[in-house]
């Protein structure tokens, strides 16, 4: 369902969006899209619903499967540059997770999708495309969501691939948003997600093109110094500023990418910032009691990310503890590695699963139903 107070944007920017170039990388529509219903739970209405995921699955002749999870504010085809780069060698199911571009959402977003409840989302689309096991390569909230799976389900998820955020174990007690922004303030941004959910939808899907611009930066190209730092507003440290293109895509890649994410905007993409779905994530995971992850873990660390200092947070909270087959890599870059620097980050990529398969560890990765 369209923001009330912002459709009328959404349907100008879909209009606009989408001119031609002669400049593609990687051309999105020669990709088809499947669709499957998942069950999920609106907890507002009390009631199960389905939804619709939208996938990509590349190669399914393939032995092993890579689940791709994008973050926020992404989409499946975000993992271009690793669907050109690994298709030869691997199955690849890249997914628009549930509220962003073709997959949609319960009503309410404050509460109803835990990571519990997106796990449920990775293996509805796995049991749809026939898939028994993967690796789970995520970035982002899309890494927090691949470590949460894996957790979860090991019987399912046989390695995973955490790109920019490190595991954050829930055995500590819960935080609220304001305490952990008080320590990293370059999280105060997610304080106004969680606090003003509605007034910051609207601000975001005030101008689609230029949210998604002010948000993909490089180190090159970086965001204002003030940028993430406002408990208020998100894009006011762009103020008076002509934002440049998103600087690791061609223009033809930043009109479809704005085209399909404005097909719901931000609408319901906020739900991992969410006081409800927070707490509701922590509770579910803190009540189980199990915080490991005994499969092996990739763990790429862009080292210039203007969010926050990813290798002193793995230290600060100990994951090689609950990793006992952690391998960390880190890299230059800003936010986003895997589009900033690919040839850096898939050689990264490339020399770990060869090593896994050296030693034997990719356990059911093969398997299908």
């Amino acid at each position: 369902m369209t923001h009330p107070f912002t459709g009328k944007f959404c349907v100008l920017t879909l209009l606009l969006s989408c001119s031609a170039s002669v400049f593609a990388a990687f051309n999105s529509r020669e990709y088809h899209t499947k669709a499957v219903a998942c069950p999920a739970v609106d907890r507002v209405l009390n009631q199960s619903v389905n939804i619709t995921i939208d996938y990509v699955d590349v190669n399914p002749s393939a032995k092993t499967t890579i689940l791709m999870v994008h973050g926020w504010p992404s989409l499946w085809s975000s993992w271009g540059k690793q669907i050109e780069h690994f298709k030869g060698d691997y199955r690849l199911i890249a997914i628009d997770v549930r509220g962003f571009g073709g997959s949609s959402h319960p009503s309410d977003i404050q509460s109803s999708s835990t990571l519990a409840d997106i796990t449920g989302d990775l293996t509805c689309v796995l049991e749809h495309a026939g898939v028994a096991s993967a690796v789970c390569m995520g970035h982002d909230w899309g890494s927090v969501t691949c470590y949460e799976a894996a957790r979860r389900r090991p019987d399912v998820f046989s390695a995973v691939i955490g790109v920019t955020v490190p595991y954050v174990p829930f055995a500590q007690p819960y935080q609220p948003i304001e305490a952990v922004a008080a320590v990293i303030p370059t999280l105060s941004y997610q304080v106004y997600f969680a606090d003003n959910t509605s007034k910051a939808i609207a601000e975001l899907n005030t101008d689609i093109r230029r949210t998604l611009r002010g948000t993909l930066r490089s180190f090159a190209s970086p965001p204002p110094a003030a940028f993430l730092r406002s408990q208020d507003n998100f894009m006011a440290a762009w103020d008076g500023v002509v934002i440049p293109p998103i600087p690791f895509f061609t223009l033809e890649e930043e009109d479809c990418f704005v085209e399909r994410f404005s097909r719901q905007c931000f609408d319901h993409t906020l739900m991992f910032y969410t006081n409800g779905n927070r707490y509701g994530t922590w509770k579910s995971a803190h009540d189980q009691g199990n915080f490991t992850i005994p499969q092996p873990v990739l763990s790429i660390l862009p080292l210039e990310d203007p969010v926050a200092d990813w290798v002193a947070t793995a230290k600060a909270f100990n994951v090689s503890a609950y990793m006992p087959q952690l391998t960390t890599k880190t890299m230059k870059g800003a936010h986003w590695p895997h589009m900033e620097f690919p040839d850096v980050f898939n050689a990264i990529v490339d020399e770990w699963l060869a090593g896994l398969e050296a030693k034997g560890t990719r356990r059911g990765v093969s398997d299908e139903l």
